[in-house]
C-alpha cells in the first residue's frame, strides 16, 4: 500500500507566504500606528507652542497692568505728599485734590484685580501648554518604541508602543478639555 502523498513542498512554500504576508501586515500596523502618532504629536505640539504664546502674551498684559499700577500709586502718593504739606501749613486740600485721591484707590483696585486675573490667564495657559508638551513626549516615546518594533520585529514592542501612545492621547484630551474650561 503506498503512503497518502503530502504535499509538503506545497505546504512549505503556503506557511512562507504566510509568514512574510503577516509579517507585512503587521509592520503596516506599526507603520500606520506610527504615522497616527505622528499626527498627534504635530497637533499636540502645534497646540503646545499655541499656549506657550498665550501664555507670555498674558504674562506681558500683566506686568503692563501692574506697570499702570505703579503708576496710579506713585501719582496717589505725590497728590498724598500735597495734601499733608498744606495740611502741615494749615490750609485745606481742594476738593478736586481729595476727590482725585479717592479716585486713584478705586482705579488701583480694578487694575489689580485686572492684573490678578491676567495672571490666572497666564498660569492657565501654561498649564495648557505643559500638558500638551507631556503628550508630544509621549506621542515620540511611542513613535520610537514602534520603530524598535518594527527593527526587531517583536510585536511586544508595538503592543508597549501603543499603549505609550494611548496614554499620549489622554494627555492629548486632557489639553483640550483643561483649555476648554480655564
Amino acid at each position: 500500500m503506498e503512503a497518502p502523498e503530502v504535499p509538503t513542498e506545497h505546504l512549505h512554500e503556503h506557511m512562507e507566504h504566510q509568514a512574510k504576508h503577516s509579517s507585512g501586515r503587521w509592520t503596516l500596523g506599526v507603520a500606520l500606528s506610527s504615522a497616527l502618532l505622528s499626527a498627534f504629536a504635530a497637533v499636540a505640539s502645534l497646540q503646545a507652542g499655541h499656549h506657550a504664546n498665550e501664555a507670555v502674551i498674558a504674562q506681558i498684559r500683566a506686568a503692563d497692568e501692574w506697570s499702570y499700577y505703579q503708576s496710579k500709586s506713585i501719582k496717589e502718593s505725590q497728590l498724598k505728599s500735597k495734601v499733608d504739606i498744606l495740611d502741615t501749613f494749615g490750609k485745606a486740600a481742594s476738593a478736586a485734590d481729595k476727590t482725585k485721591l479717592e479716585d486713584y484707590k478705586t482705579d488701583k483696585e480694578k487694575i489689580q484685580e485686572s492684573a490678578k486675573e491676567k495672571e490666572k490667564e497666564a498660569q492657565g495657559e501654561l498649564m495648557t501648554h505643559q500638558i500638551f508638551a507631556r503628550s508630544v513626549t509621549l506621542f515620540q516615546i511611542a513613535i520610537s518604541i514602534g520603530a524598535v518594533s518594527a527593527l526587531t520585529q517583536r510585536p511586544k514592542f508595538w503592543y508597549l508602543s501603543l499603549g505609550v501612545g494611548a496614554t499620549g492621547v489622554v494627555f492629548f484630551a486632557q489639553a483640550f478639555w483643561f483649555a476648554a474650561h480655564n
